[in-house]
């Protein structure tokens, strides 16, 4: 292997949100990488660093010739690059197109278990969730229709947040199943946000279909929200990205993203997309292989323990793995990290059908992961 993901990084007394943390505790937790990030990014930023001016930066073409080239050779779709819109970051994206996409009292739809900052982003702004429970067979996770029909048919719902591929369950959404949500949206009158951004974190041999791509329908009535920032490790460089195909549509997002003083890029946005989606692909093929390697080692672990008190979800995306714990999960994760210093989430923040579960990140060196999964088989 060409880079070393075995290489331990300390994190500690750097400021970073993940490591800020009590001596002894080992933090699973928060969807952020323990690599560093590709060499491509690091020798971009190191030349703009090095010309030691960082003033106003505009949106040169390469940026989005770098989001085109990428989705059309990585996802086979064709994005018109118009259709993109610079923005400092997802979650910003997604606060602001529900101030703009949805009136006070109105309600969100949203499948749960999901990314937990879409309740914020729903309750922060005076609007309020709908829970469209996802189904659980005891082994995966899938799409209740009949559930989500009834759901959208609620007059009072104006939008859905799709999380694609799903976090924290791993799903990698199939075309049909796609198609089907948009044709439900559009009967309904309800746009789609389509946060897309753990899309390059699949299992090799495995592909996420983007939404935007499925159909006209599925590409006239939704905002697909993209980033380099999740799979290349550079959330705190805030460089993400819209595509909105409806022009119409488009203009009500460019304004409120423009409201919202969130499309401007700082002095790094741009150089680092360019370079992580110009050269970074032989890095992230290889970070996959890996993560993917950390997620077998995980679960054969996992299933190791006694009297089926564990049941892990298989996921073919994300770095994130969802556990059955058969109890409590905050409770779990409390006693978990109270016991054994393993730091890592309880489930009910994903939503009420998460109550019984945890999330893991395996974003990290297999040794820590190792070190991990010891303290987690302490539990029992």
């Amino acid at each position: 292997m060409k880079f070393d993901f075995d290489r331990i990084i300390d994190r500690k007394n750097t400021g970073s949100l993940k490591w800020d943390i009590k001596a002894g505790e080992l933090p699973l937790w928060v969807a952020d990488m323990d690599f560093e990030t590709a060499p491509c990014i690091k020798e971009a930023l190191k030349k703009r660093v090095e010309h030691g001016v960082f003033g106003y930066s505009i949106i040169p073409s390469e940026w989005a010739n770098s989001y085109v080239s990428w989705w059309k050779k990585r996802h086979n779709f064709t994005i018109d690059r118009d259709s993109l819109i610079f923005c400092t970051g997802v979650v910003p994206a997604i606060s602001s197109l529900v101030r703009k996409l949805t009136t006070p009292a109105e309600k969100v739809l949203i499948q749960t278990p999901c990314y937990n900052i879409f309740f914020n982003s729903i309750l922060n702004n005076g609007r309020f969730v709908l829970e469209s429970p996802l189904d659980f067979d005891g082994e995966n996770y899938k799409i209740n229709f009949d559930r989500l029909e009834r759901d959208l048919s609620d007059p009072q719902v104006s939008l859905m947040i799709l999380c694609n591929p799903q976090n924290p369950t791993g799903n990698i959404w199939k075309k049909e199943e796609l198609a089907r949500i948009g044709d439900l949206c559009k009967k309904y009158g309800v746009s789609v946000i389509s946060d897309e951004i753990h899309c390059d974190i699949t299992e090799p041999g495995f592909n996420y279909t983007p939404f935007a791509s499925v159909s006209e329908t599925c590409a006239q009535i939704s905002v697909s929200c993209i980033a380099p920032t999740k799979c290349f490790n550079i959330a705190g460089i805030n460089s993400a990205a819209v595509v909105v195909p409806n022009p119409y549509l488009r203009h009500k997002v460019w304004r409120a993203l423009n409201t919202d003083e969130i499309a401007e890029p700082n002095a790094f946005a741009v150089d680092a997309t360019i370079a992580a989606f110009g050269q970074g692909e032989e890095w992230l093929n290889q970070l996959n292989d890996y993560l993917f390697e950390n997620r077998k080692y995980a679960e054969k672990v996992l299933a190791e323990i006694p009297g089926n008190k564990v049941k892990v979800v298989k996921g073919r995306a994300t770095y994130l793995l969802w556990v059955k714990v058969f109890q409590n999960g905050d409770a779990f994760a409390e006693e978990l990290r109270r016991k054994t210093g393993l730091f890592i989430n309880g489930g009910a923040e994903y939503g009420k059908s998460g109550e019984n579960f945890v999330r893991i990140n395996l974003a990290c060196s297999r040794k820590t992961l190792e070190e991990a999964m010891a303290r987690f088989k302490e539990m029992f």
